[in-house]
């Protein structure tokens, strides 16, 4: 019997052999591409490009889930009557999280283990690495290191090696956590029907949604803010958290959709749910723009040297004044991320129309790829004899290859994941005895 027509079934996929193969093949080109970096001898700088490719492919797919788990939580907290056969398809997204701790692994054994190559990503991991001279010393033209930068001295209490991996561990322990705890409460409630279990969900949530919001914040901080250590914005975390979200929702959407013409949600899945979640997408639109204006907006007026220097590497070649490639792909987000699903769901039709929504989700998946690659590819590589002693990396370049082999292979590992998940007897295709169930089944508009 074929998958598909198994699929009329229920969602009983046999194991898909080829995204496991296509997970082994993109992971294997990015851990080799890492290593003939850190072994290259010369004495030219090494090569971040596989390590910013990695960070990049392993950051989209952690965003999908974080934005996963918070929106099981909240529709738990909130006992929304029409989520728990949405949910149900959200749970089964949460078997990926273990597997993305794994694909960061690398990362954190390279920081702990790497020796003088230990900052090769994050350069603040090993002090005695070259660094980009403060703005008051920028005349000199001349790279300092990390250890004499008066901006890491007051950072150092919190961004050293040790306690950087105790952190990583830390916030990865509260997602599979939380993520654990999510999947069996709503899986044994399957089996026994105890309302004990939607209880015990919703008071896990109300504490995990802190926790997680506590844990995905600092994550971002770490992670990705601290690439750029002189810089920081303590709206950094809501970012992440609002892009998160909104790559979330596309999944779901997508996901659903499919599971109602070819799996176990026929008939399930109403217009009324495909309505509730676009209007939620268009919320988070909103909200996305929202905080990525206000940051922006308050570096400006401030114009601070130690916050600015982020965005006009983004705008302009420092050594030119000439606009560079990375303020077209500014541009990009402005009007691809935020105005043009903003009209787009403002339309009663594209909310509720099938081919309509899948395109504006595959849209926003695609956009918070590319604003994920704004945030972590630029930064700033060391250009002795130019005008301001650095530039930021080009908007094309080898760095995308690997960000491209890395994406491929970190999501084809989640996806089977995922689809095991699904294939597994843990569960039924709907959460068939959870008190809001007849509620979201007969949900309309």
């Amino acid at each position: 019997m074929s998958a598909e027509k198994k699929s009329d079934q229920g969602v009983k996929f046999d194991l898909p052999t080829k995204l496991l193969g296509g997970a082994i093949l993109g992971i294997a080109i990015g851990l080799v591409g890492m290593l003939t970096a850190l072994t290259t001898e010369g004495d030219a700088p090494l090569d971040k490009a596989p390590f910013l490719g990695w960070l990049w492919g392993c950051a989209f797919w952690l965003s999908i889930a974080i934005g996963l788990l918070m929106l099981v939580m909240m529709f738990r907290v909130f006992n929304s009557q029409w989520t728990p056969i949405v949910r149900r398809q959200q749970e089964h997204g949460l078997a990926a999280f273990p597997w993305l701790g794994l694909c960061f692994a690398p990362l954190l054994l390279v920081a702990l283990f790497g020796g003088e190559n230990a900052g090769i990503l994050w350069s603040w991991v090993n002090p005695e690495s070259s660094t980009y001279a403060p703005p008051h010393l920028q005349d000199s033209n001349a790279p300092t290191t990390v250890s004499s930068d008066v901006l890491y001295e007051k950072k150092s209490g919190y961004l050293n090696l040790y306690f950087f991996a105790l952190r990583l561990i830390l916030y990865f322990g509260i997602f599979c956590g939380l993520s654990y705890w999510m999947r069996k409460v709503s899986f044994t409630q399957d089996k026994d029907g105890d309302p004990k279990w939607t209880h015990l969900g919703m008071k896990l949530s109300a504490a995990g949604i802190p926790a997680t919001a506590l844990a995905l914040t600092f994550g971002a901080f770490d992670l990705f803010m601290s690439l750029e250590y002189q810089w920081f914005s303590t709206m950094y975390g809501v970012w992440f958290f609002a892009s998160g979200i909104r790559a979330a929702l596309a999944v779901t959407i997508i996901g659903c959709l499919y599971l109602s013409t070819k799996g176990s949600l026929k008939g399930l899945y109403k217009q009324a749910h495909q309505y509730d979640l676009a209007c939620l997408s268009l919320a988070f639109t909103v909200f996305w723009a929202y905080i990525s204006f206000s940051q922006y907006f308050l570096i400006y007026s401030a114009n601070i040297p130690e916050e600015t220097f982020w965005y006009i590497i983004r705008e302009i070649n420092p050594n030119t004044g000439e606009r560079s490639g990375w303020f077209l792909v500014s541009l990009g987000l402005i009007f691809g991320y935020f105005f043009f699903p903003f009209l787009y769901l403002l339309f009663y039709k594209n909310k509720v129309d099938g081919p309509r929504i899948i395109f504006i989700a595959v849209w926003i998946l695609l956009f918070n790829l590319l604003d994920l690659y704004w945030n972590i590819i630029p930064g700033r590589e060391i250009r002795p004899g130019s005008l301001v002693g650095y530039e930021a990396r080009p908007v094309f370049g080898v760095h995308l290859l690997w960000g491209l082999a890395s994406l491929v292979g970190v999501g084809c590992l989640c996806a089977w994941a995922v689809l095991r998940s699904f294939k597994s007897k843990q569960a039924e295709d709907i959460p068939i005895r959870d008190p809001r169930i007849l509620d979201s089944i007969n949900y309309h508009e």
